[in-house]
């Protein structure tokens, strides 16, 4: 795929850039990232994302509606595959002669001249490029880095540095990875995901081979060997003459970890390098999962030369990211976390890490399903990991653009969920969710709010609704009261 890295185009050529729905995770790092290069940028939205305030204290010009005229002095236009092809700014844009990228051609386009590190995978790709991030900033590399979600501890999901790397998040989601010159190109995973993209799993086993032979010749790519596709895809690329570097459990990793333990005060394993003994390597994040996350990032600062010491130390600092296992706060005896995971697979894993940090309270899942699609097709996997709860409250799905068939949607899955029909129901409307967490949620328990955004503003209402509870003598919906509070 052709890329403006190939015609030598930089930020700085791009002029002023409007960015159309500029509060989303992948929007709002790429506009910081331009805000903190010197690059004029503006936007449009029409909700008020938490991003914003940034945004603007970062001089970037936030305009809250979508209309022709935030178009008036501008270079370049910039729009995500979420934007309809009719979106009324694209179509002004046209009539205008403007410049009109995909965001990944502005990103890349941010990447010239740097040795980039980008980070791909079905799961764990936002992670894994956070602790990359934080590693090489711990050991004073200054990188740029844009990130589809928010490093606490880097205070941002996009920045200009002075160093020679950048750090960017990958997005096979629509074949836009292609577009990166990567010197360094990291698989966490392949599984079953934008099958509407790709047809079936094969094809998108070749899409993440296409994005490796992207590596620049004098790079090297980084994947698990724990993944049977993953290693196949190793293997493959290693009988092209590639450099690749695995990491996981197997006996074979370059990167062999193992005595895996997970608890709430985060991950612990053992590490070898090439055979050498790493010693015991710790990530302040509960789960197995994040545990492999943690090794593909070590792996890849190693690997880059970095010092070891500096880079276990870099990633015992990692504080987490933003909607990853996010602790939102306490209110009436009752914890309120955010997590992004929609895919089953990512469900799974984070309810079972969220199951252990409940202990002996329950585990309440508030789910908004992400596109129509993903919830039809994969609605028993979904419906699987969503049992794992012990109760389930389902929302709407939220699929912008599409159109929902009869028989599709929230309801559906709601139904095809394993829990009693009193332990678990359909929300469509938001604001009618806050009272049911607030009736069902017990003192000890532990409640999640799960899926893409904008189920992410959703936290601070339900510590609102559970703090009103705990706080009004009078109400009926005290502590235990509601649905699945009996024996």
């Amino acid at each position: 795929m052709k890329s403006l890295i190939d015609d030598g185009v930089t930020a700085e050529d791009l002029g002023r850039v409007h960015l159309i729905g500029i509060g989303g995770v992948g929007m709002s790092g790429l506009a910081r990232l331009l805000l903190t290069r010197g690059v004029p940028t503006s936007g449009s939205e029409l909700r008020e994302w938490p991003s914003l305030v940034g945004l603007r204290a970062l001089g970037g010009v936030i305009h809250m509606a979508h209309v022709a005229e935030n178009l008036r002095d501008v270079d370049t236009v910039v729009y995500s595959t979420a934007i309809p092809d009719d979106h009324l700014e694209l179509v002004e844009a046209r009539r205008l002669g403007l410049r009109i990228l995909h965001r990944s051609e502005a990103l890349a386009a941010t990447m010239t001249g740097r040795k980039t590190i980008a980070v791909a995978g079905t799961h764990g790709k936002t992670t894994t490029t956070s602790m990359t991030t934080l590693i090489l900033q711990h050991c004073g590399q200054d990188p740029s880095f844009c990130i589809g979600g928010e490093s606490s501890e880097a205070g941002s999901n996009g920045h200009h540095g002075t160093g020679d790397y950048f750090v960017a998040e990958a997005d096979e989601s629509d074949r836009s990875f292609l577009r990166y010159r990567p010197h360094v190109s990291l698989v966490t995973n392949i599984d079953a995901d934008h099958l509407n993209t790709y047809g079936d799993l094969d094809g998108l086993t070749e899409g993440f081979a296409e994005f490796c032979r992207q590596t620049t010749p004098d790079g090297f790519v980084v994947t698990c060997a724990d993944d049977v596709r993953c290693r196949g895809l190793a293997e493959r690329l290693r009988a092209e003459g590639r450099r690749v570097y695995t990491y996981g459990e197997a006996d074979d990793a370059d990167l062999r970890i193992s005595d895996v333990t997970s608890d709430s005060s985060g991950a612990r394993y053992l590490a070898w390098l090439d055979g050498e003994p790493l010693g015991e390597i710790t990530v302040p994040t509960p789960g197995h999962h994040m545990a492999l996350n943690s090794a593909a990032a070590v792996l890849t600062a190693l690997r880059l030369g970095l010092h070891a010491t500096c880079v276990v130390e870099g990633l015992a600092a990692f504080p987490g990211v933003r909607r990853r296992f996010e602790l939102k706060g306490t209110a009436d005896g009752v914890r309120v976390y955010d997590e992004y995971a929609y895919h089953p697979t990512s469900m799974d894993a984070a309810l079972r890490t969220l199951r252990g940090v409940a202990g002996a309270g329950r585990l309440i899942v508030v789910f908004q399903p992400y596109r129509v699609y993903r919830t039809r097709d994969f609605q028993t996997e979904i419906a699987a990991a969503l049992s794992l709860a012990d109760e389930a409250v389902v929302m709407e799905v939220f699929g912008p653009g599409e159109v929902r068939e009869p028989g599709e949607g929230g309801a559906a899955l709601t139904r095809a969920v394993a829990l009693d029909e009193d332990r678990k129901v359909f929300v469509p409307s938001w604001s009618d969710v806050p009272a049911e967490v607030a009736r069902r949620a017990r003192q000890g328990d532990v409640v999640v709010t799960m899926g893409a955004p904008p189920i992410s503003l959703l936290g601070d209402e339900l510590l609102a609704a559970l703090s009103t509870r705990g706080a009004d003598p009078d109400s009926d919906a005290g502590p235990g009261a509601g649905p699945g509070s009996g024996a």
